[in-house]
């Protein structure tokens, strides 16, 4: 009796060894303020069109994180390093305004008005050799870490819930799309994801193993469109 007793312990020491490393998402700031860190915000390499602007603001009598996206591009990010066996995020967001003449299919229409994102870090090794170069190089072009795998749940004007796809630059970051149309403007809507699917539905034909979770994203842009967009995100949560 003595070993299924020493085996369960070890079992449960190894759990709560695990739940322990679970980073935990940071509040996004003060009402009032611009998000505080380890928040900050990233953008492309050498950008230089706009910024999509993020405000801690109160909505409903509770603080949310307000994402503007006018003809610009930008995300706020929270790193960390954690390699999970599971891993499920979730949060509530909502859209204003979204951007009718988006279409993620297309360069020109590869705006969104709001997503949130989960960064990984799949080895060069594990791309192919033509995205190895390109992200060597867009890696020398900037100091803020650019990942080999990125997942981006989106809020779409017309694709419908459940479409995924790559984007049309780069195949580094997949979409899935959760909600769409303008049905639920105005409203908080739900959402939790198991990102260690998600990662393997999108990328597993480069992988077979999730890689480390480098950090959470949330963004919006508008500068492919040269439109404009409002949404908000709340209650941003990552477990194990």
């Amino acid at each position: 009796m003595r070993r299924p007793l020493l085996v369960l312990l070890l079992s449960l020491l190894l759990a709560l060894r695990s739940f322990a490393q679970v980073p935990q998402l940071h509040a996004f700031g003060a009402v009032g303020a611009a998000p505080s860190p380890p928040w900050r915000v990233v953008g492309l390499p050498k950008q230089s069109k706009p910024f999509t602007t993020f405000s801690v603001v109160e909505l409903d009598g509770r603080p949310a994180l307000r994402i503007e996206a006018d003809k610009s591009y930008g995300n706020l990010v929270e790193p960390m390093n954690w390699l999970a066996a599971s891993a499920y995020l979730g949060w509530r967001w909502r859209v204003e305004q979204l951007l009718e003449a988006g279409d993620l299919r297309s360069k020109a229409g590869d705006d969104t008005a709001i997503k949130v994102c989960v960064l990984f870090d799949l080895p060069l090794d594990a791309l192919p050799v033509s995205d190895r170069l390109v992200l060597r190089y867009a890696r020398s072009q900037t100091s803020d870490f650019l990942p080999g795998a990125t997942v981006c749940y989106v809020w779409d004007a017309h694709l419908p819930v459940g479409t995924t796809l790559d984007s049309p630059f780069t195949r580094r970051l997949r979409y899935m799309v959760l909600q769409s149309g303008s049905a639920k403007l105005g409203q908080f809507v739900a959402q939790r994801r198991d990102v260690v699917a998600d990662f393997l539905l999108l990328f597993g034909d480069e992988s077979k193993t999730v890689p480390a979770i480098v950090g959470i994203a949330v963004g919006a842009d508008a500068d492919n469109t040269q439109g404009h967009s409002v949404a908000y995100v709340r209650e941003l949560s990552l477990e194990p």
